[in-house]
């Protein structure tokens, strides 16, 4: 789950971490109180969207050469103005695709006085089981294209899970980063206290792009993305109250109600498979044929009828499916509940695309004869790839 990045730094704040003093506009009529509320004389216009390159990005409504999602003001009515201008519009980055997101949130912040920008993330880094801080000197800048430009500037250090964040892992941390003077004490308390709040909260990424040298030689954290870890959200209420369901998909959402593994992709081939590893392959094979999957969707070993049936509508709630591939191997899964759960959805919401259907394990039989008595117009497959050139040919005509 994502969260804004106000939300993220009033979270990083109760931690003791150093953030500007800003203020959340969640309503068109609220801009004036909030830039007031606000000393001044500088003020950062932030759109709070789920996505990155925000100050690069252009507004749908707004002319080309007008400024992006992030803007500085150096007065209060120019503020004012960048507010109203961006409030409402649509902001299209290099990850939200063409289609853009809405900015229906901004964030104002006290100007900075910058002295360097920093780079640093926590992640888990799976190749060592271990959470790891990235950190760069190339602050401010896109992190794939320092990767792939300047690799040596990235490092990237392992904190034990014993032993948590040593003294030598922030003086690496420190090294990383040519901290000096107040920098590398205040290095000191902001590290373990970045890698408490991710520990202690859950979370899957913390970003901070960029983490900054103030003139006065102190560090601050002047942007933060965060993400949690779904599978722990139950040991955080007070996170989940800051979802915000109009920045994701409307089938992801639905799916979640399920506890299905959905994510809408942009092909035209819906996808029901049970197991993380056959959707993926069975993903991988819709394009080797020469299509595209719509989706990612597994049912899960355990999958009622009642979620079989919500994935079935899921998908054909989809407008750009062509065509629906069901692909089940019935080990924990039994395949006469996915034939109930496909038979069930269809005789409520019908079925205007192709469907093709393979079934193998347990209670395959079973699941044949409930799919061939249904009066459905299925195309059988005998095996995956089979499977998968019938829905392609089916789907390009």
């Amino acid at each position: 789950m994502n969260i804004h990045e106000y939300q993220a730094k009033k979270l990083l704040a109760g931690f003791g971490v150093p953030v500007s003093r800003g203020e959340p506009i969640l309503a068109a009529d609220g801009i004036d109180a909030a830039i007031d509320a606000l000393p001044g004389p500088v003020y950062v216009v932030k759109s709070q969207i789920h996505a990155g390159g925000r100050g690069k990005g252009k507004f749908k409504e707004l002319p080309a050469d007008a400024k992006g999602g992030v803007r500085v003001s150096f007065s209060a009515d120019e503020a004012k103005s960048n507010a109203r201008e961006m409030f409402g519009n649509t902001l299209v980055t290099n990850q939200t695709g063409p289609d853009g997101k809405q900015v229906n949130r901004l964030y104002i912040e006290d100007g900075a006085d910058i002295d360097k920008e920093l780079y640093l993330s926590i992640l888990v880094d799976r190749e060592t089981s271990q959470i790891s801080f990235v950190a760069s000197t190339e602050g401010g800048m896109d992190i794939e294209a320092v990767a792939h430009d300047t690799p040596e500037k990235i490092h990237t250090i392992g904190i034990d899970p014993v032993d948590g964040i040593t003294d030598e892992d922030v003086a690496k941390l420190s090294a990383a980063y040519e901290l000096d003077g107040v920098a590398a004490e205040d290095g000191k308390s902001l590290f373990p206290t970045l890698y408490k709040a991710f520990y202690d909260s859950d979370m899957s990424l913390l970003e901070v792009n960029p983490l900054v040298i103030l003139k006065d030689g102190h560090l601050r954290v002047l942007d933060a993305k965060v993400s949690f870890d779904n599978n722990a959200l139950f040991r955080h209420p007070d996170v989940v109250e800051l979802r915000d369901e109009t920045e994701e998909d409307d089938k992801e959402i639905e799916a979640s109600k399920y506890d299905l593994a959905y994510i809408a992709l942009d092909g035209d081939i819906g996808c029901m498979v049970n197991g993380a590893g056959l959707a993926m392959a069975t993903m991988d094979i819709i394009k080797l044929y020469g299509a595209e999957p719509a989706n990612f969707l597994d049912v899960g070993g355990g999958a009622t009828t009642e979620k079989v049936t919500a994935a079935f509508k899921i998908i054909t709630s989809d407008p750009n499916v062509k065509g629906i591939l069901v692909n089940i191997f019935g080990g924990i899964m039994r395949c006469d509940v996915i034939a109930e759960g496909v038979v069930t959805a269809v005789q409520e919401v019908g079925l205007n695309v192709p469907l093709v259907v393979r079934l193998e394990g347990t209670k395959v039989q079973e699941g044949k004869d409930i799919i061939n008595q249904s009066g459905l117009n299925v195309i059988a497959a005998d095996d995956l790839d089979d499977a998968a050139q019938k829905i392609v040919k089916a789907v390009k005509g």
